[in-house]
């Protein structure tokens, strides 16, 4: 595709379509939204105000944000819950030019809190059902293990989620990182398959290069989640591009918990000059500064991309993603005539 001028509007960045393959459903739940289901459900926060909510956004790393995280899930106890908190995100990624999401959702989170996950998973399937039908946006749900739990607690979560399978496209691992490698999960990873469900795992954001290798490896991930510390391994990288595995980067995220320490030090765009299968997502918007275009318009603007490097995300996107190959080939063509137009 041809090089353009440096110059875009952010219009045509928020309207490419493109599909989000890496977003917390939790990690969308706004300040505002935060409160009006405190109040709602008799619920304490911690903070004085919304202002006061995120003013505490300033994190230092990954688990001083989990914390932050960890106190609004707190709100999260009925069906209506979690579908207004579904259906605020999906009206946001429409806005943004999102055809597709594949959502992840932690039941740990909730069950733990004594929420059954019953509630949590019918609410969130009624909100992507409206989403389709209101909104044109397809979607699918990818249920994760919280890595700082137990293998045995993941197993038990996955006995939990069978009886809605026909609900739940995979299965995927978040949470503290360090110090919990994914070859500790291996287990219930490999039953996650034989129940027919796909893997994909965060691994390489703030754990090291070797994290990536033991998702492939030990947990048959299809998709890694993060994975911009790869470009520390050549070897790595070479498999990477070879199998053109795919890896849900997320920017704004990245420098938010200050895993580089600015977005002109992101590797995006070497990622891409190594012909690797990067896609760009938002993680958790509410608390990392963006939406899924929000995050695009971030890189374009530091990272010297190029109206092609653009194209190629979206195009990536789309083919990492876990739609049919009917499906894809339309989305694919929207995004090429959105180009050419």
């Amino acid at each position: 595709m041809r090089s353009r001028a440096r110059f875009i509007a952010e219009d045509l960045i928020w309207n490419i379509p493109k599909a989000e393959l890496h977003m917390h459903i939790e990690g969308s739940l706004e300040p505002e939204l935060m409160f009006e289901i405190a109040k709602r459900n008799g619920v304490s926060l911690k903070y004085a105000s919304v202002e006061e909510a995120r003013d505490a956004y300033n994190f230092a790393n990954l688990q001083s944000f989990l914390d932050l995280y960890y106190e609004g899930t707190k709100v999260l106890l009925h069906e209506r819950d979690f579908s207004d908190l579904t259906r605020a995100y999906l009206e946001k990624a429409s806005s943004q030019g999102v055809r597709h999401a594949e959502i992840f959702f932690d039941p740990q989170s909730h069950t733990n809190r004594r929420v059954p996950f019953e509630t949590v998973i019918t609410g969130i399937r009624e909100a992507l059902l409206d989403g389709e039908r209101e909104l044109g946006i397809s979607s699918a749900l990818i249920m994760c293990f919280l890595r700082h739990l137990s293998s045995e607690a993941a197993m038990e979560t996955l006995k939990e989620a069978l009886p809605y399978k026909d609900w739940i496209i995979g299965v995927g691992l978040d949470s503290s990182e360090v110090g919990h490698p994914p070859e500790d999960f291996r287990t219930v990873f490999e039953e996650a398959r034989e129940e027919g469900f796909l893997t994909v795992a965060h691994a390489g954001e703030e754990g090291p290069p070797d994290y990536i290798w033991q998702a492939l490896d030990d947990l048959k991930a299809v998709r890694i989640d993060h994975g911009v510390r790869c470009m520390e391994d050549p070897t790595l990288v070479k498999r990477l591009r070879e199998e053109q595995v795919p890896l849900t980067v997320c920017p704004l995220s990245n420098v938010k918990l200050r895993v580089f320490p600015s977005m002109r030090q992101h590797p995006l765009k070497r990622m891409l000059e190594e012909r690797l299968c990067a896609t760009v997502n938002s993680d958790d918007p509410a608390y990392f500064g963006g939406y899924v275009a929000d995050n695009f318009q971030a890189a374009w603007a530091e990272l010297d991309l190029e109206v092609e490097d653009l194209y190629r995300v979206a195009k990536n996107s789309f083919e990492a993603s876990f739609l049919d190959e009917g499906k894809k080939g339309r989305l694919l063509a929207e995004l090429k005539s959105y180009f050419e137009a």
